[in-house]
């Protein structure tokens, strides 16, 4: 039955890879996976649990003779629980934060992204996307940023292959700004959650090799853009975002509430040890009801709250990635339990051996297969160990805040965006612009390789300094 689950994983993880090509949704993939190897680990469970959860059965039968159903009732409430658990605190932070993103965009608060990049000047265009996005990114689920990030651009750039150019580095500053928080992106996310990493120490870590894989690859990208790009022009000259007619001062409470809350989050987790999808949800609830108080005519009238534009395709997104990190997920703790990935540690500790180069493999094959994959399973690899003054230096590397956690995190991301298919903000592109890979692997992949060789390079550099 090993056998038979690995092999299923296998080949799902191929599907996923060659989704492009095949057509079948990964997410599809990814969640009948996920039941299907569930319901065989079920069927020889107690050879598992005996070989995992030896002492806690033993607890758990109390003198009574092994059954079949003992053993099911074990995994359900003592195994499967565990990992439903955290799936559902992962799933719930992402959909309050989508919540969050949604109430600012209906009442005008991302109306500036277009103030500041409005300009025929490929130099502000350019940076002023990179910038802004690399920093929303920073405190909002990164995918939710990219959707409205490349709406603006749409409305804003009128050249197909300028808008493509502009679009993929939009894509490179969410993947590089969500890697600067704990909050930024899912596969941050999950390190955090699992205690491989604290907020501080991450983002300290991550400051300057995330500016650097940024900067180098748009540099680069800045060099095939003409020194002016061609905007959009309506009968009332060049396009501005819609006004709202909220006050400013107003926008501005909500977009400080909402930025300086999700800011807050770490602190409300390590403060009340409480999941940190509550601390999400108070500033959710603290923005409806000002929307409600500063709205309160709208809905008295009973006119629409829903603005037009990005809110149905956000949703959308943000579902098919849920979905798909549940998929993952499940598929993924049925390797742990059944003992595949301790295996995989260890063929690693014994032929490899060294975290950069384990790092770099992590990314090449996240350029093909989606990095939320590819870095929850190099999570599960290895056990966080605990903190030891005793400890060998490549011990050390697996400790909280380990050189491990931090490198599979940037080449992870980094590495998704060798090809689009590599991560979801990737696939977001593909949609909005048309973008296919032969292009991307001609006009992008050697600049972002670049990037990532020069931020794992400044990350040994900080590091060995640090020392």
């Amino acid at each position: 039955m090993t056998v038979a689950i690995v092999v299923l994983i296998l080949l799902s993880y191929g599907l996923i890879a060659s989704e492009h090509f095949t057509k079948i949704n990964k997410t599809t993939v990814a969640i009948l996976v996920g039941v299907v190897v569930w319901i065989l680990y079920l069927c020889m469970g107690g050879d598992f649990v005996y070989r995992m959860h030896a002492g806690e059965f033993t607890d758990f039968l109390a003198g009574r003779a092994y059954s079949a159903a003992l053993a099911k009732k074990f995994i359900a409430d003592n195994i499967f629980v565990v990992y439903a658990e955290y799936i559902s605190s992962i799933v719930l932070y992402l959909l309050t934060t989508m919540s969050i993103v949604d109430v600012l965009n209906n009442n005008g608060c991302f109306n500036f992204i277009t103030d500041i990049v409005r300009a025929r000047s490929t130099n502000r265009i350019l940076w002023g996307f990179v910038a802004i996005t690399f920093l929303l990114s920073a405190n909002f689920y990164n995918l939710a940023v990219v959707v409205l990030m490349l709406g603006v651009m749409r409305n804003l750039l009128q050249n197909d292959m300028q808008r493509r150019y502009v679009g993929v580095a939009v894509v490179i500053a969410s993947c590089m700004g969500g890697c600067l928080t704990v909050i930024g992106d899912v596969t941050s996310l999950i390190l955090w959650t699992r205690n491989a990493v604290t907020p501080t120490n991450f983002s300290a870590a991550m400051a300057l090799p995330a500016l650097v894989g940024t900067v180098v690859p748009v540099l680069l990208i800045r060099n095939s853009l003409p020194a002016h790009l061609d905007l959009v022009r309506t009968r009332y000259g060049v396009y501005r975002a819609e006004e709202s007619d909220m006050p400013l001062w107003q926008r501005i409470t909500l977009f400080v509430i909402g930025v300086g809350g999700l800011w807050f989050v770490p602190s409300f987790h390590r403060i009340t040890l409480l999941p940190p999808f509550l601390g999400a949800l108070c500033v959710l609830a603290v923005l409806w009801l000002l929307n409600g108080i500063f709205n309160h005519r709208k809905i008295q009238s009973e006119a629409p709250m829903m603005l037009p534009g990005t809110n149905r395709r956000l949703r959308s997104e943000v579902f098919q990635v849920i979905m798909y990190f549940i998929g993952v997920t499940l598929a993924v703790s049925v390797l742990r339990e059944i003992g595949a990935m301790q295996v995989v540690g260890q063929w690693i500790d014994r032929h490899i051996h060294d975290v950069y180069v384990f790092s770099i493999f992590v990314g090449l094959v996240s350029a093909v297969m989606d990095n939320i994959c590819l870095v929850f399973s190099a999570v599960n690899i290895y056990d966080i160990l605990p903190y030891s003054a005793n400890a060998s230096a490549y011990q050390q590397l697996f400790m909280q805040n380990g050189q491990y956690w931090h490198l599979i995190m940037l080449s992870g991301c980094l590495g998704g965006c060798l090809l689009p298919i590599g991560n979801v903000t990737g696939y977001a592109l593909m949609k909005a612009e048309d973008v296919n890979l032969s292009w991307y692997m001609r006009h992008i992949t050697f600049k972002v390789a670049l990037g990532w060789m020069a931020a794992l390079i400044t990350y040994f550099l900080v590091d060995f300094l640090l020392r």
